[in-house]
């Protein structure tokens, strides 16, 4: 989660103690400090909200230890769209700093460092009455939420005062046994605040989700849609939220209704976001979701972004990470108009985002079911998808050639696509694949780049059990290529997985023309075991050829 963070006054000493609200005077008997500077400094984590708001506004520097522990005041209040989406971004706020409070304590917990550890605890015990405060104030709190705040607040209470009993003591056995019983509190704090926030946001969820259902408001509605994606950025745990309210019901409902046409793609795309989890396939898979996505995507009036997010959505159910598969059984009743609008869409693609989403769907269809490989070959698959190759304002990124030549990998294995390929000129441009580079020090770039080397690599080794293409390949100069690939690490991306791909392709072309390879070469990379190829390939430091 993000929060912003605002900056407020500091005291120079950022290990000063203080104190809780609560009567001293038993105990200032015994400490030797001035009871003003004793005040001075518990101001300073006792402030009440409400007077730090000017301050806030002031762009004065804080101690790097202080930044994110400052309390954080709500926008002012609004009508409509506008309170919702003030109330979860306070919310997601809040919750960041009190999690980070917590996570301090914690670890100052452990070092022993007691006048941190009670600071610490000041600060989250403030934090969580604001919270509280104000989200009562702006919301009618449910029954079984006010339970966690009650018991949220005293916990936080206990923490405050058990922790300063620890700062006016140096016995070492009572501070290991309080380290123990705070440790203990801080957990139960920790999962009663992680409790409530959830609730909480499932409330202001429940709220956006009402939006959708109850509105006729195309303006309203879309700007729920708006907060509920902006939602599901925030993590796995927010999407399971959202799913279990019924948001991916709510929207689906929009997109079975010609008037909200507009909002299709909208919606589609906040789905595709909540199905990163496996509450929301299951929530699609409850409402016929499939059956919708294959009239949007096969309805020719349909604009290209809502087919597009429907694209998107496809590739998220098919995923092969989700470990869930119940849903692809009514995926494969409405497979071949799924897989028909896609491969269709992947050929008018307006730029390279929608091919992506296109292909990206159509790369996972192919790879749990043979029958989408057959399709695909029906409905010229690899024309289409080899002439987009050569189409940049289509194919532009590895992250496109990625999909591409998974589907060629997944179609390679029929014995009907070689010839396919020969026709298209394929074995020309999975060579051109084999030298993909990043353009970028992005790591994401750079593995995409090493799965398009060797998903090409993997392709050709498939394909050259075909004598046309083998002859093909060789004539291309597929074999130096090949061992450039393997001896030279810089080449591959330095890509252990490039290189086993690369070392099965040479063997294949090998059987089939040994006199392609010269002899060192035929020594080396094809006569030993293909392990001990490996290990004599990944060794090297620098090309040999």
């Amino acid at each position: 989660m993000a929060a912003d963070r605002m900056a407020t006054p500091q005291s120079s000493s950022r290990q000063s103690s203080s104190l809780s609200s609560s009567p001293m005077s038993t105990r200032m008997q015994y400490l030797q400090v001035d009871s003003v500077q004793r005040w001075m400094e518990d101001l300073r984590h006792m402030t009440e909200v409400e007077c730090m708001c000017v301050l806030q506004a002031k762009p004065i520097g804080v101690e790097e230890d202080a930044q994110q522990g400052e309390l954080i005041v709500a926008s002012g209040v609004g009508t409509g769209d506008h309170v919702a989406r003030n109330n979860l971004q306070t919310l997601l706020r809040r919750a960041l700093v009190v999690s980070t409070e917590l996570g301090k304590m914690f670890q100052r917990l452990e070092k022993g460092r007691w006048q941190r550890v009670h600071s610490t605890a000041v600060r989250a015990n403030c934090h969580v009455r604001s919270l509280v405060h104000e989200y009562s104030t702006a919301r009618s709190t449910p029954p079984e939420m006010q339970k966690y705040e009650k018991s949220l607040l005293e916990k936080c209470m206990e923490l405050t005062n058990i922790t300063e009993r620890c700062l006016h003591t140096n016995d070492e056995f009572f501070l290991k046994s309080m380290r123990e019983a705070i440790h203990e509190i801080l957990t139960d704090v920790s999962d009663s605040f992680s409790n409530m926030i959830d609730m909480a946001l499932a409330n202001e969820i429940r709220v956006l989700i009402k939006q959708i259902e109850s509105s006729d408001n195309v303006h309203t509605i879309g700007s729920a849609i708006s907060n509920l994606l902006s939602l599901t950025q925030d993590g796995p745990q927010l999407c399971s939220i959202i799913a279990k309210e019924g948001a991916v019901v709510a929207l689906f409902k929009i997109c079975r209704q010609d008037r909200f046409r507009d909002l299709y793609a909208h919606a589609l795309r906040t789905v595709a976001s909540i199905c990163c989890v496996e509450e929301g396939i299951s929530q699609l898979d409850k409402v016929d979701g499939i059956l919708c996505l294959a009239d949007i995507l096969t309805d020719e009036s349909s604009v290209e972004a809502a087919r597009a997010e429907a694209a998107a959505v496809v590739a998220q159910i098919t995923s092969p990470h989700h470990t869930s598969t119940q849903h692809l059984a009514s995926f494969l009743e409405s497979m071949h108009d799924i897989v028909t609008a896609l491969i269709k869409l992947c050929e008018s693609a307006s730029c390279g985002e929608v091919f992506l989403l296109a292909s990206a769907a159509l790369a996972n269809i192919t790879f749990f079911d043979s029958m989408a490989c057959e399709i695909l070959l029906q409905l010229n698959a690899i024309q289409i998808l080899l002439q987009a190759c050569r189409d940049r304002q289509r194919v532009d990124t590895p992250y496109s050639k990625d999909q591409v030549v998974t589907i060629l990998a997944n179609l390679s294995v029929l014995e009907q696509c070689a010839s396919e390929v020969l026709q298209e000129q394929g074995v020309e441009r999975l060579l051109l694949l084999l030298g993909e580079k990043p353009s970028s020090s992005s790591p994401s770039e750079g593995a995409a780049c090493e799965r398009v080397q060797q998903k090409a690599a993997v392709t050709l080794a498939r394909l050259s059990r075909d004598p046309g293409v083998a002859q093909t390949a060789i004539q291309l100069k597929a074999v130096p290529h090949l061992i450039e690939l393997c001896r030279s690490p810089t080449e591959r991306n330095n890509s252990d997985s490039v290189l086993v791909a690369c070392l099965a392709a040479l063997r294949r072309l090998a059987a089939g023309c040994p006199d392609s390879i010269e002899a060192a070469d035929h020594q080396q990379l094809i006569k030993p075991r293909l392990v001990d190829s490996f290990l004599l390939c990944s060794n090297m430091e620098e090309s040999f050829v």
